[in-house]
C-alpha cells in the first residue's frame, strides 16, 4: 500500500467531483446476473416489475445458454443468463464477498399504492421502509434475490443527483448525524440552487 492509500475509511473523501483517473465512464450500460429459467425470469421482471423484454438471444460465449435483456425503465438494461433445466431458488440468498446483495430500481412516488397492489396480486411479500432521504419497498425475486424499489423524497435532476447526495453527506457529517436525513438533502438541494419539490407518498 502506498502512502496515498494509507488513509482510514473516515478520511476517504466523499465528493461528486470526478477522480483523477484515466477512465471516465459515461454511466451504466447493463448488469448481467445468472438467472434460473426463462419462464420464471420473464414472469417476475416483465409481468411483476413491468420491464419490457427487449432482446433474447444465445449467450455469445455459451450458445446453449439464453441471454435475456430487460429495459429497467430509463434505457439501462438488466440481463440474465438462463437455461431451461435450472430450477428457481426458493428462499433468501446468503451472498458472500463479491456477490450481489440486492438490486434497486426507481419508482414514481405516486405509484406506491399501485405497486404494492401489484406485488400482492402476484403473491409477492414486501415491506415498506423509510430510508431517511428516500422511501423503499423491499421484496424478493423468484430466486430469492432482494429487490428494492426506491424513490427520492425530493425531485432531483438526474445529472445533479450525485452532487446532491455528496452535499447531503457533507451536511450529515457536519450535523453529527448517523445517516442522511430529509433535512440534509433538502438543504443540499437549496445550496445547489434547485427548487425544493417534495414528493407526496400516498398510503399503500
Amino acid at each position: 500500500m502506498t502512502d496515498d492509500q494509507s488513509t482510514t475509511n473516515d478520511e476517504v473523501p466523499v465528493t461528486a467531483e470526478h477522480p483523477d483517473s484515466a477512465t471516465q465512464l459515461a454511466g451504466v450500460d447493463h448488469i448481467t446476473l445468472i438467472g434460473s429459467n426463462i419462464e420464471d425470469t420473464v414472469e417476475f421482471y416483465r409481468d411483476v416489475l413491468g420491464m419490457p423484454l427487449v432482446l433474447r438471444q444465445p449467450n455469445l460465449d455459451a450458445p446453449d445458454v439464453t441471454h435475456l435483456f430487460f429495459d429497467t425503465g430509463d434505457g439501462r438494461i438488466l440481463t440474465f443468463f438462463v437455461e431451461e433445466d435450472r430450477q428457481s431458488h426458493q428462499g433468501p440468498q446468503r451472498p458472500g464477498v463479491g456477490a450481489v446483495h440486492h438490486l434497486a430500481f426507481r419508482y414514481e412516488p405516486e405509484r406506491l399504492a399501485e405497486i404494492s397492489e401489484a406485488l400482492e396480486a402476484h403473491d409477492h411479500r414486501y415491506s415498506e421502509v423509510d430510508r431517511g432521504i428516500f422511501r423503499s419497498i423491499y421484496t424478493y425475486d423468484h430466486n430469492g434475490l432482494t429487490i428494492e424499489l426506491a424513490a427520492d423524497k425530493f425531485e432531483i435532476p438526474d445529472d445533479q443527483r450525485g452532487e446532491a447526495l455528496a452535499l447531503a453527506q457533507q451536511k450529515r457529517v457536519e450535523a453529527g448525524a448517523e445517516y442522511a436525513k430529509e433535512e440534509h438533502l433538502e438543504a443540499a438541494i437549496e445550496d445547489l440552487g434547485l427548487p425544493v419539490e417534495r414528493h407526496d407518498f400516498p398510503t399503500s
